[in-house]
């Protein structure tokens, strides 16, 4: 059985041989099919990647709730420069919750801008008041030095963490730790620690965790207060927090304790819509369903060139039937069978889709790598892909292979060794 076959590989290597540049021409249209199936999928792969990590990052055991400014006063507040705006989340709400879920870990955070000095160098940057459970709750990584510690929470010591973008800037020449910044006009900091690049944004304003600054959330409040100037209104804010982080034990809670926290807080900002709750678990189902639909759509419209491919393989199939009419005459009347002429014509076909597909699966991976380095736009090549392509080019040579096997095996013999 495995002889025949080679034989008919043979025999199918050499028809094909014999018409070099039609049979190249034609296995190109299934190159270039497979080769925009893997790359395509490849640009969808990196795409998307980078939003799925940013929202397993925010941790999908994690329930957000985040201070939000009204809409209201966003458009009166022109009116009353002078008066100072309040909403968003309080530290007793923070405490309910830790009362109300005494197995989540509940976090705490404040957010200002401030300029930080140190020397020559200067930086306007987000200063980030938090608490110890922040960089677990994150998923965040110490690089150099330390995270805080609750011993400075409990003293309300002036130290801070930098983000690795900020570390670079203040300090391009010398290790940070144990040096100090000014921040804002007269309050210095010593620096503890670095992070781990994070690549994320810190807030809804842009700003990443790499360029923010960390210090203890009690420090915060001792130094600058609850009331902040907003830059973009030049109008004063009090907010006590800006975000409340909550950490559960497992997905399967996360999507009921957020309508408990809804439901706990909307008496107490039933006048304001002052804050919003954020599920990262559905916000990254969402986005995978958005990846898939993407996906299925770019393979189809890939799979297209597929198709082209297998129409001229039929094309090419057919004529080739018509030239080698005679052939097959002689074949049927030395005792080939109808099953051995499909057979043949198979063969050859599956051949070229097969030739076609092996050349399409190399142009399909170092077109992503050319993508990336001229482009700059990540790709991620997946093997079910690669093998999902190749696939479809063997099937679509031997679909597009059957009509003309069948209709040279279902010549009249006698007709074809007259055919000239």
């Amino acid at each position: 059985m495995i002889a025949d076959t080679l034989r008919m590989v043979r025999l199918g290597l050499k028809s094909l041989l014999l018409h070099k540049l039609r049979s190249t021409l034609t296995t190109a249209g299934i190159l270039f099919g497979v080769a925009s199936v893997i790359a395509m999928l490849a640009v969808g792969e990196g795409a998307s990647a980078e939003t799925l990590k940013q929202y397993r990052d925010m941790g999908v055991t994690n329930v957000l709730l985040r201070s939000k400014k009204p809409e209201e006063t966003q458009q009166s507040s022109s009116n009353s420069m002078m008066s100072i705006l309040g909403y968003g989340l309080f530290y007793q709400e923070a405490d309910r919750i830790q009362n109300l879920l005494p197995y989540a870990t509940v976090v705490r955070t404040r957010e200002f801008q401030r300029g930080l000095v140190h020397g020559e160098n200067w930086a306007s940057t987000m200063i980030v008041g938090t608490e110890v459970p922040f960089l677990t709750v994150t998923n965040m990584q110490v690089h150099e030095g330390r995270w805080l510690t609750e011993l400075d929470l409990q003293r309300m010591s002036n130290v801070c963490v930098l983000g690795s973008s900020l570390a670079r800037a203040l300090f391009p020449l010398e290790s940070p730790i144990g040096q100090t910044v000014l921040v804002g006009i007269e309050d210095r900091f010593e620096i503890v620690g670095i992070l781990e690049y994070q690549g994320r944004a810190a807030s809804p304003n842009g700003t990443t965790l790499d360029e923010c600054a960390f210090i203890p959330l009690s420090s915060s409040r001792r130094r600058f207060g609850d009331t902040i100037r907003n830059p973009s209104t030049n109008r004063y804010e009090n907010i006590e927090l800006h975000e409340i982080k909550v950490k559960l034990g497992s997905m399967e809670e996360v999507e009921g304790t957020a309508g408990v926290l809804e439901h706990m807080m909307r008496p107490a900002h039933a006048s304001k819509k002052d804050y919003e709750i954020t599920v990262p678990l559905e916000l990254l189902r969402k986005a995978e369903a958005t990846q898939r639909m993407f996906n299925l759509v770019l393979a189809v419209i890939a799979s297209i060139s597929l198709l082209v491919g297998g129409i001229g393989i039929m094309n090419v199939m057919l004529a080739t039937v018509t030239e080698r009419t005679r052939e097959i005459g002689i074949r049927r009347a030395l005792g080939a069978k109808k099953k051995h002429i499909v057979q043949q014509f198979l063969v050859e076909a599956g051949v070229l889709s097969a030739l076609g597909g092996v050349a399409g699966v190399g142009l399909g991976v170092l077109v992503p790598f050319g993508i990336e380095k001229w482009f700059n736009q990540p790709t991620s090549i997946q093997p079910q892909h690669v093998l999902l392509a190749f696939g479809i080019s063997a099937l679509v040579g031997v679909v597009f292979g059957i009509y003309p096997a069948w209709r040279a095996a279902n010549m009249d013999p006698v007709e074809a060794l007259r055919h000239e």
